[in-house]
């Protein structure tokens, strides 16, 4: 596997576009359309919160209909949920426009939307979108990049990630893109991210490898504890790469898993590195804990405590913070076993030995929290299960920007 350049347009027959629809934006694109030549097998994850956008339920049927996906459109600056049946009038609506642009069924169209919760959709701008974007549908990485732009709503930068492989004796793509920035706390989804690949691989495995890969990736990011309701993952393989189509759990199907589970945890940093007024990437490492849930646990607990963050953003090597979110997570374990270090591209440094604290180069400390990513690495010393977790700092510029989100 190798890192390529590109994202969505990477894997043969995918095509993409964007445009400025004005939907909520006044000075920048905000619709975005991916296109794949061939229909595609597809795969999903979405959102825990009980309370879905419109969006959100138009695309769960499409996944778990198992019928072909053709395309998706995004939208970015309202988010279509709590919006009733006018919000789902909207998403078939924006189906039905790709099918009258392109010809194909307006039940093989995702949708998904992201921004202000509570607004309803300008269908006439949609749909209007749909058409200009239908004549400039693209193969180039270019056209990826520019979609990769149209989805941003706080983001700060665009992120988007290609890879190839081999699987059955053919090069295979597989390409990304995501946005996310606030009201990031995924749990079994993330927030918007679509995958592209030119594999052939049976439903059911993409499904699996998904929803595998995803509880390590994009579930381990945290940035403010807020799970969107819009939050959603799609996967698409159109199988142009010319692979005997997988249909077990062979070495091309572990192939393929590892290729996504560098794509998705690129994309997954990216998201959490470009929290809301963030200044640097928060990580936590757990090791040799009892098991895989509590090393995920505890992981998710350090960085997703906002006294943590706040330390983490004032460069304060105050471990108490850590171990204090690790004893409430729910992860059951004895302090007297805990080990902890802060560490950086600036060194390394132990601050707290089975129980006891040690009395540390406050100087040395200071150095290795001001990188641009701080890991808080944590031996648990009770077994050997280990998981990481990505958050970033907790900023003052987090709150100015939620305050007046709307305006």
């Amino acid at each position: 596997m190798k890192q390529i350049n590109g994202g969505v347009t990477a894997a043969k027959g995918f095509e993409a576009a964007s445009c400025a629809a004005g939907i909520k934006y006044k000075d920048r694109t905000d619709m975005a359309f991916v296109y794949s030549t061939e229909p595609c097998v597809c795969a999903g994850t979405f959102t825990s919160n009980v309370v879905k956008a419109a969006c959100v339920q138009w695309d769960q049927k499409i996944v778990e209909s198992g019928e072909p996906m053709s395309a998706v459109v995004i939208n970015s600056g309202i988010a279509n949920a709590c919006t009733g049946k006018e919000g789902f009038d909207a998403c078939e609506a924006t189906a039905k426009a790709v099918e009258k642009c392109l010809g194909v069924k307006y039940t093989s169209v995702a949708v998904a939307s992201t921004g202000v919760i509570g607004m309803q959709l300008p269908v006439d701008k949609l749909t209007a979108g749909v058409e200009t974007m239908s004549k400039s549908l693209d193969g180039s990485i270019e056209a990826g990049t520019a979609a990769s732009k149209a989805i941003m709503t706080t983001d700060t930068v665009n992120k988007e990630v290609a890879v190839s492989f081999e699987a059955g004796g053919k090069t295979v793509t597989l390409g990304g893109m995501s946005k996310g920035s606030g009201m990031i706390h995924p749990n079994m989804c993330t927030m918007l991210a679509f995958l592209t690949t030119d594999l052939s691989i049976e439903k059911s495995l993409l499904q699996y490898a998904v929803s595998e890969v995803v509880k390590d990736t994009f579930n381990m990011i945290t940035v403010d504890g807020d799970t969107s309701t819009n939050d959603t993952l799609l996967c698409m393989a159109n199988g142009l790469s010319g692979n005997a189509t997988i249909t077990e759990k062979n070495d091309d199907f572990y192939a393929f898993k590892e290729a996504l589970a560098f794509v998705c945890e690129f994309l997954a940093k990216k998201m959490a590195a470009d929290g809301e007024g963030a200044s640097k990437l928060f990580e936590a490492t757990v090791v040799n804990a009892k098991c895989k849930d509590d090393a995920r646990i505890l992981s998710r607990a350090i960085v997703g405590s906002n006294l943590s963050k706040a330390a983490i953003y004032g460069c304060d090597a105050n471990f108490g913070r850590f171990l204090c979110a690790m004893g409430y997570s729910g992860a059951d374990f004895d302090q007297n076993d805990v080990e902890l270090y802060f560490e950086s591209v600036n060194g390394k440094l132990k601050v707290f030995d089975k129980g006891t604290p040690i009395v540390f180069d406050e100087d040395k400390a200071l150095k290795i929290m001001q990188a641009d990513a701080v890991t808080v690495f944590v031996n648990m010393n009770e077994g050997d299960a280990s998981a990481t977790a990505w958050g970033c700092d907790l900023t003052y510029d987090y709150v100015k920007i939620n305050a007046d989100y709307r305006s």
